[in-house]
């Protein structure tokens, strides 16, 4: 079973589903979880949709380049701490991400990044947000770029923080 549903709005991302399954699935691991045991859902949109979704949900009328929606509320009690893991059976689906054409493609020509790779990173990060983690407490942030980078890193992909 993969561990991403995906909706593809915006045809430029027919294919993301091995670059999110790849992504998901190392998240996943990284936190010490089984892949096969969580769900994800993935929306592949452009910046239009996710400026809209951003405006909902964060009052932010402008695109980025990822959002998410944990299912549960899972972040850590003390800044820097891991956060509380998803209970199976009942918190088997983590969540929701949307990811934007336009931005991603943007920042990767913009850093001189491969594009698969600027994917992979964002949505690793947005699925270690499903899990709990975050960066708006230092100690948070420095767990959490930690954890990507080590992701990454296995990926073969290079540190997205240095």
């Amino acid at each position: 079973m993969t561990p991403v549903d995906i909706i593809i709005e915006d045809d430029r991302w027919n294919e993301i589903a091995p670059l999110a399954d790849r992504a998901v699935t190392a998240a996943l691991e990284g936190a010490g979880l089984e892949p096969s045991a969580y769900e994800v859902s993935l929306l592949a949109c452009d910046d239009t949709r996710i400026a809209a979704l951003n405006e909902d949900f964060r009052q932010k009328g402008t695109p980025t380049n990822v959002l998410s929606w944990p299912s549960a509320e899972r972040g850590a009690i003390a800044e820097g701490e891991m956060p509380v893991p998803p209970q199976l059976p009942i918190e088997a689906e983590l969540g929701d991400i949307a990811i934007s054409y336009d931005t991603c493609a943007a920042e990767a020509a913009a850093g001189k990044i491969p594009f698969e790779h600027h994917v992979i990173h964002l949505i690793v990060h947005g699925t270690l947000h499903l899990l709990g983690f975050d960066h708006i407490r230092d100690g948070d942030a420095a767990l959490m770029e930690g954890l990507e980078t080590e992701i990454l890193g296995k990926l073969d992909i290079r540190d997205p923080y240095s």
